[in-house]
């Protein structure tokens, strides 16, 4: 019974972290945003990665939460837009401000320190 338990958490845990999951990155939006002097961000996920769902609802929320700022995310297997922003894994963020990466980090899901990149670029 311990294991069937177990099991179907993990299964809730998984699909529960995974439905928001899209590629949102448009080189032309990406292009205009720089332009409009935004504070860009994008972050890079893949399919079953709870990390990656977890520092996209901190993004998410970040997005709502601060001005001037525009978020895009792509699914790390897409090699054309990988090899654009050089990411080879996924959870990888990245801000951009005035047309250069301000900041870089794999694997970072704590909203606290997502904020404080964020609120350093702008």
């Amino acid at each position: 019974m311990k294991k069937i338990l177990t099991i179907i958490f993990f299964i809730f845990v998984l699909s529960s972290n995974s439905f928001a999951k899209e590629t949102t990155y448009n080189k032309s939006a990406f292009n205009k945003a720089l332009a409009d002097g935004k504070v860009v961000i994008v972050s890079s996920w893949i399919k079953y990665c709870t990390s990656c769902a977890s520092q996209m609802k901190v993004l998410n929320k970040a997005k709502d939460e601060f001005d001037n700022i525009e978020y895009f995310a792509f699914d790390v297997t897409n090699r054309e837009i990988a090899k654009l922003f050089n990411v080879q894994y996924q959870t990888t963020l990245l801000i951009f401000k005035n047309g250069n990466e301000v900041y870089r980090s794999i694997g970072e899901t704590s909203k606290d320190l997502i904020y404080k990149a964020i609120q350093s670029s702008i």
